[in-house]
């Protein structure tokens, strides 16, 4: 094992010794297989593309840009929104407590606050309709 392939995190040793192996058989300049960028685009994904870029060698745009390519079956990938946010606010001195509960075809959304606001129950509405 190198100096420079100890210093790969042990999730990405796969793809950098298959790149690796690769840039040592090369001839010219030819270009990386779709094998190795698909590999790398996975990586990039699940650990940022600035990191596997930089740890893999790889240029940052063509890796953010196969990161973001569509997966088996045509459909491209999205992230999915978290299953819950938990939001702390500052204690207000003397408020009363305010209960929101908004309920859509997707669930419902609870929201306790220490606190009111004329304007709370419109900008849950609205956060709700994003997600939806």
């Amino acid at each position: 094992m190198t100096a420079a392939e100890s210093e790969v995190p042990m999730p990405m040793k796969k793809v950098y010794r298959r790149l690796e192996r690769w840039r040592s058989k090369r001839t010219g300049r030819s270009k990386i297989p779709a094998a190795i960028w698909t590999a790398a685009g996975q990586l990039a994904r699940e650990h940022g593309v600035s990191r596997v870029a930089e740890v893999l060698g790889l240029e940052f745009n063509h890796l953010k840009r196969v990161s973001q390519v569509a997966e088996p079956g045509g459909l491209k990938r999205r992230a999915r929104p978290p299953a819950f946010v938990e939001l702390i606010a500052p204690q207000a001195m003397g408020a009363r407590p305010c209960v929101i509960e908004i309920e859509g075809q997707r669930g419902k959304l609870h929201i306790e606050l220490n606190g009111s606001s004329d304007e709370l129950a419109s900008v849950s509405r609205a956060l709700w309709e994003m997600l939806a």
